[in-house]
């Protein structure tokens, strides 16, 4: 149930809300995730806008976006990292910014810091709601 925050000049992207979907949708497959209402509803990214000229390199560079994506603890294994860092920076630069522009980091949330529905979530209690979800939805398949 990634969250992922993409920061860019305000005008870079034509179509934020369909970038932000993709990308959660991108996340989510790379995951490897049930495709059930737990994953797909806490599965989000945000483009924050920021004003021209607030993003800066050391040469004065402005035309970077950051994508930060904070998963729960060892949600991504090393072949899942690379594959989300790929395919963001292909989405990023599909919607118009050179893939050498894209900052792609990866970020885990600390054991028992994923909060949700009011609650901070060990893995093993995100893990057993997902089984509980999944059992639910079997049941309900089976009627």
């Amino acid at each position: 149930m990634p969250m992922i925050d993409v920061y860019a000049t305000a005008g870079t992207f034509t179509d934020p809300h369909g970038l932000a979907r993709s990308l959660a949708d991108a996340v989510m497959a790379v995951e490897q995730v049930p495709d059930i209402a737990m994953f797909r509803k806490n599965t989000a990214a945000f483009v924050h806008e920021l004003p021209s000229g607030a993003i800066s390199n050391v040469d004065g560079d402005r035309d970077y976006v950051r994508v930060q994506v904070l998963t729960n603890a060892g949600a991504l294994d090393r072949g899942k990292q690379i594959e989300v860092v790929r395919q963001l920076t292909d989405l990023i630069a599909e919607a118009g910014v050179p893939a050498e522009r894209v900052w792609v980091l990866l970020t885990e949330a600390p054991e028992g810091g994923w909060g949700l529905e009011g609650h901070a979530h060990t893995n093993a209690e995100l893990v057993a709601a997902a089984r509980a979800e999944l059992s639910a939805h079997r049941a309900d398949a089976g009627r």
